[in-house]
């Protein structure tokens, strides 16, 4: 019976494939690691890089030597493709890759005795056309647009009114997609000129498949600096300025059109596919998007629900009807539910900054040195933001940033304040034995309960404005799922529904791995057999089995705990920008180039 699935994750260290019945069981996976299976690239950690201009890229090559073996990784696993009957996917987001004018006739009319690679790629001298205008796929991790990105961010006047119609400022430290195609066009002028298609990672993946160059997903499109959210369209001030002197309407051509339908079928899959592979000919391409994207597609998002990923960073996923953009963080279409948004923050600061505090705790009271039982015991034992009476106490709001943080932009630090009557008083600096002088902040014991309230605050600063009431309860997300190493951690979950609420609870989602490639085998099975206006969120919940994947850990809203959090957010947001003052990155950056930002 053809009723399988197959789903593909192309992030920058390996390739997966996963293939899942229609009741959305996983039957089969397979993943290429691309360092240990493609040395042959010099390749490390999935990229090649160019310090001197702090670019950092992969070879397509790469990419389409990995298709060929992660599918032969499924056979080998006894995968039957001729069960599937719809193929999804899921891209890094931000990378780019350029189609020659030749590309098409190419993918049209692959020989099914050969490979990928053997067909797509140039010749090295050019004694043989390839499919690629350029032979490397630019990725998020490159650092080379700062005069690009600053571009973008005058274009409509300033950072805020990009963030407004784009969803995200330009980001000088992931390279998105516009600023992208500009420096390209500004570097290589000629293979801009020679680019007949420039598609996404994921848009890439798709058109393999297809056998034609796939249209761009409505959501992955977002992470470009060149769609307005707002109109549906290709915003015409950004493009101009990417396009340079080649015109509006030649980039526009390049880029091609947005579906708005994020389960529209692309068409059948490509005959190379059926004759190499044994894929059945009605097999349906289903829009590919990013990887983002994909993981809210893993489990059934209901509007205000939260997904907390705790690892060495922290990344906060929320789905929203709310469209509320900002310089600090990013707003995307909903990859399949039209009237919702996909908002995100990410912070370089996460696991790393809670064990420094963990390991302090644990030389302060000799206890084992990796365990967080001691840390645990003191962050839940301390009361509520240092509080031992509300009424005379002041509040205590720290940050604590090991490494230079994003969100607030700034370097690297540690900020203590005690708040009260709406007023800071910095506490006093740790000295040598990293103590405080200031007994009103014990450390490093008081920084257990501190540092879980900063990074929740900051979550439920930024957020409180796209959730809705739940029932009688206000504003607040419905649930909160963790996912990610810290999830496991019993007080940080519990510290998660304190602060941030969950009129339903906190959550431990525990999906494996493999968040994106199935949430993209879930967008395949939706987009062949939905019914007629059916949602993906519906859809889902019938066949998707949450006791396999989820288990409630603590209670979300406490009524007075949440209320006390939401009059400490006036004090924390003084925190942040005080630490902006002191420490901010752009302002610093100017300082050291000598009022010339690096």
């Amino acid at each position: 019976m053809a009723d399988q699935f197959l789903g593909f994750d192309l992030s920058t260290q390996q390739l997966k494939g996963i293939i899942v019945k229609s009741d959305l069981k996983l039957i089969h996976e397979a993943k290429v690691d691309f360092d240990a299976d493609f040395a042959k690239y010099g390749i490390e950690k999935g990229v090649l890089t160019n310090p001197a201009e702090g670019e950092v890229f992969a070879p397509v090559a790469l990419f389409l030597d990995a298709i060929d073996l992660v599918l032969q990784r499924l056979k080998d696993q006894g995968a039957d493709f001729s069960k599937v009957q719809g193929i999804s996917g899921a891209g890094m987001q931000h990378g780019t890759v350029f189609w020659s004018k030749d590309a098409e006739s190419l993918l049209g009319n692959l020989d099914a005795g050969k490979t990928l690679l053997e067909q797509l790629e140039g010749g090295a001298k050019g004694e043989r056309k390839g499919a690629f205008s350029h032979p490397f796929s630019p990725n998020w991790q490159d650092a080379s647009t700062q005069a690009q990105c600053e571009q973008f961010d005058k274009i409509l006047g300033t950072s805020e009114k990009l963030a407004d119609a784009t969803g995200s400022k330009a980001h000088h430290v992931k390279r998105f997609s516009g600023p992208q195609i500009l420096r390209f066009h500004q570097k290589y002028p000629e293979a801009y000129k020679a680019t007949a298609r420039i598609s996404l990672v994921s848009s890439f993946l798709a058109s393999i498949f297809l056998g034609k160059v796939a249209p761009i997903d409505i959501s992955d499109v977002c992470g470009a600096n060149l769609w307005d959210i707002k109109t549906g369209k290709w915003n015409e001030e950004c493009l101009a300025l990417a396009a340079g002197e080649e015109g509006v309407e030649n980039l526009r051509a390049k880029l091609g059109d947005v579906p708005e339908d994020g389960g529209k079928s692309f068409g059948t899959i490509s005959p190379y596919f059926v004759k190499r592979h044994g894929f059945p000919e009605t097999a349906q391409v289903v829009a590919f998007t990013g990887d983002n994207p994909s993981t809210i597609l893993a489990l059934p998002l209901r509007s205000s629900d939260a997904i907390v990923s705790l690892g060495t960073s922290t990344t906060f996923l929320m789905s929203t009807p709310k469209y509320k953009p900002d310089p600090a963080y990013h707003f995307f279409n909903h990859p399949t539910t039209a009237g919702l948004y996909m908002f995100m923050l990410c912070y370089k600061n996460g696991g790393l900054a809670r064990e420094h505090i963990r390991d302090a705790i644990n030389q302060h009271s000799n206890g084992s040195p990796k365990s967080w039982d001691l840390f645990n015991e003191t962050a839940l034992d301390t009361p509520v933001l240092g509080q031992n009476n509300a009424e005379t106490d002041p509040m205590r709001l720290g940050l604590y940033f090991p490494r230079p943080e994003i969100v607030p932009n700034v370097k690297e630090g540690t900020w203590r304040f005690l708040y009260k009557d709406d007023t800071l008083s910095p506490v006093a600096p740790e000295g040598a034995q990293g103590k405080t002088e200031d007994k009103s902040w014990p450390t490093p014991t008081a920084d257990a309960r501190a540092i879980l309230e900063s990074q929740f605050l900051s979550l439920r600063l930024r957020s409180e404005s796209l959730v809705t009431p739940q029932g009688d309860l206000p504003p607040q997300p419905r649930r909160i799922y963790m996912v990610g190493g810290g999830a496991a951690n019993t007080a940080i979950a519990d510290l998660a529904g304190q602060v941030l609420g969950g009129s339903e609870g906190v959550f431990k989602l525990d999906i494996g791995g493999n968040a994106c490639a199935l949430g993209a085998a879930y967008k395949a099975a939706w987009g062949v057999q939905r019914q007629q206006n059916e949602k993906f969120e519906d859809f889902l919940e019938k066949r998707w089995n949450e006791k396999d994947f989820v288990k409630k850990v603590c209670e979300g809203y406490r009524k007075g705990v949440w209320e006390k959090y939401g009059e400490a957010l006036k004090g924390f947001d003084q925190v942040e920008k005080r630490a902006i003052e002191e420490k901010g990155q752009d302002k610093l950056d100017k300082e050291n180039a000598g009022g010339k930002v690096t």
